[in-house]
């Protein structure tokens, strides 16, 4: 943070070269963290380095032999947490196009009692009426 912008800040200490420690910026406090995270995000990092890195996700050695290695700490902690995540979303998936279908069917059948109830209504009288009942005694 620059002294230039001290206008709306109360206190800024400079620790290093790019951390910044008690931020005051209009009236509200906001921690080292946020700064960081924002220097991160302008040079196009990460926020947080320990989420998705190779550091995080390649294992910490490998065998020569092509053995595969075993899972890291977290490592199937976040496999199965992301499973979890493949299945609801699997699930969710599910629901959303049941309803579309049940939607397009209830509407398919409102026309269809629509269209009855006009064909009840406009019934032949007449000649039309006669014909009519003359081909189904045939």
């Amino acid at each position: 943070m620059s002294l230039n912008m001290i206008s709306t800040a109360k206190a800024t200490f400079c620790i290093g070269r790019y951390i910044n420690y008690n931020l005051m910026v209009n009236g509200f406090h906001q921690s080292c963290v946020r700064a960081i995270k924002i220097w991160r995000m302008k040079r196009g990092l990460t926020p947080q380095p320990n989420k998705d890195s190779l550091l995080t996700n390649l294992p910490d050695y490998t065998f020569k032999v092509g053995k595969p290695t075993p899972l890291g700490i977290r490592q199937k902690a976040r496999l199965d947490k992301q499973r979890e995540y493949a299945a609801r979303i699997i699930e969710l998936v599910k629901e959303v196009d049941f309803a579309v279908e049940r939607h397009a069917k209830m509407q398919e059948e409102k026309m269809r009692s629509r269209q009855e109830i006009l064909n009840n209504k406009l019934k032949p009288k007449g000649d039309l009426l006669l014909q009519i009942k003359a081909k189904e005694v045939k």
